[in-house]
Order: structure tokens, then sequence, then C-alpha cells
């Protein structure tokens, strides 16, 4: 039985704060899949985003695709929660703009959390530290998704931590052409470095697909949605060190082959670093 198939999920993006940091271009369609990867039933599915109407009434390109943007995600669920930008003038008589959805995004959360089991939280902003800790004496289990420029209080309050990167589809591979959907052999997909040898090799671990059981690293588990690639030391690319791994926080992008060392394994090239 799936870990928490009963109960209901919420999602809540920080559209300009996962805009502004690595997630310029992430698939709404993708994370609401991810959200539900266990079975439950999206309750609530909340994007707060920003919108400069100054610039729209001079900028007819830019009004055509925010709402553009904002039909699309809506049309996959979600409602849309929109901050218009303010502007205010500092003491030297500079004119600056100022939009900011957290109040609006904090309260949602809390508010609605009664019906939730499960919280997603996409952003990477510290100053949601404290509404994890409410959401989670609320009896919420919640997730925290982001890509760059991530709390660290943010990820340790977190009952789980995802980096977009690293979720099958999420954000498209910066070189996707002529290659397979995610996961499959000769596909390019993102994943970390687990196990690196003083021998001058290494393993990376990457989700095959959107599943449950994400806590099942251990690769040859069969519940486990997770498979390993190998690689060579050479293979890696500039501004990667073996002596700076095995490690979490180096998120590697790469092409998937069958190995060349055992059959039936893979094998990592034209392996560039993400972040």
């Amino acid at each position: 039985m799936s870990s928490s198939s009963s109960g209901g999920v919420g999602i809540y993006v920080d559209a300009a704060n996962i805009q502004m940091n690595g997630g310029f271009g992430m698939q709404y369609d993708v994370l609401r899949e991810f959200a539900c990867r266990t079975g439950a039933e999206p309750i609530r599915l909340n994007a707060y985003v920003t919108y400069d109407e100054h610039r729209a009434e001079r900028d007819r390109g830019y009004h055509q695709r925010v709402n553009n943007f904002f039909q699309s995600i809506r049309e996959f669920g979600y409602k849309v929660i929109v901050k218009k930008y303010r502007w205010y003038r500092d003491e030297e008589g500079n004119a600056y703009a100022k939009a900011n959805a957290d109040l609006d995004m904090a309260v949602d959360a809390l508010l609605q959390s009664q019906n939730l089991t499960r919280v997603v939280m996409v952003t990477g902003d510290g100053d949601f530290v404290q509404v994890v800790r409410a959401l989670q004496n609320q009896g919420c289990r919640v997730e925290v998704l982001a890509f760059d420029n991530i709390s660290s209080e943010l990820r340790r309050e977190a009952d789980v931590f995802v980096s977009g990167y690293l979720v099958p589809g999420l954000l498209p591979p910066r070189n996707p052409e002529g290659r397979g959907v995610w996961g499959e052999m000769g596909s390019r997909v993102r994943g970390i470095c687990y196990y690196h040898s003083p021998e001058g090799y290494g393993f990376l671990r990457f989700m095959r697909r959107i599943a449950d059981h994400l806590w099942v690293t251990d690769t040859r588990h069969p519940n486990s949605p997770y498979a390993s690639a190998y690689f060579r030391d050479g293979d890696l690319p500039g501004g990667v060190r073996p002596a700076d791994l095995p490690s979490h926080n180096i998120i590697l992008e790469f092409d998937v082959n069958p190995s060349a060392v055992k059959e039936g394994a893979l094998q990592a090239s034209q392996i560039q670093r993400v972040r």
C-alpha cells in the first residue's frame, strides 16, 4: 500500500522565488503529478504570481506572455493568485517596485491545512520556516521543493526536501534533442554522486520515474524509484573534482547509456554540472 494514499495534498507555489532561482520553465503539470505520486487527491493547488501593471500598459508582449502563462497553469488545475507590483520611492526619489505574495501564501496554507495530510511548499525562501513548523504542528507532513538559493534552515525543517532538478521532467534538460524520455536508455537525466571510489570511478543516482517511496534510495530494492549509473573520473566535467565526491549538493546532468563494464547496467556520459 502507498505510504500516504489517503488524505489530500496541497501545493503552494512561490512562483517569483522559483523563477528567479533556477526554476524558470518549471512544468506545472509535472509538479502536480509529482505531488500526487502517492495517490493522494489534490485538494489545493495554489500558484502565487506577480504582475506589473505599469509594464503591461506599455509592453503588450509582456502582457500577452504573462497572461498566457497564467492561463496555462490554470488549465492544469491551479488557482492563480496574482500579486500586483506596487511602486515606491526611496529617500533619493528613485522609484522601485515590490510585489510580495509570501503573506498570502502563508495564510492560505495555514487556513487550508485542516483538509490536508501533506503540503508541498514550492519555494526556497527562509521566511517560510515558521509556516512549515506551524503546518507540522497541525499534523501535516511538509515537503519543500526548490532549485537554487535555498534556505538551509528551510531544508532542515521540512519533513522531505526535494531538489526540483532531480524530479523527472519537472525542468527540461539543457540539451534534450534526439534523446529519449527521462529515465529511458539514451535519455538525459539529472542525479547526484552517492558513491566514489579512490580507484577512479563512482556511481550516480537518479530518479527513473515519478513514483512513491522516495526514501528507498537503494537502487537494488524493487520498490525504489531510482537507478544508478557508473562513471569514470575522466568523464567528470571541469569544476567537479573527484575529491569533492560523493556529494548530495553537486547536481549533475548526463546521458544514460548501456554500461561498457557490466552487462545490464547503466553508464553515464556527457556529464555536465548543473549546480
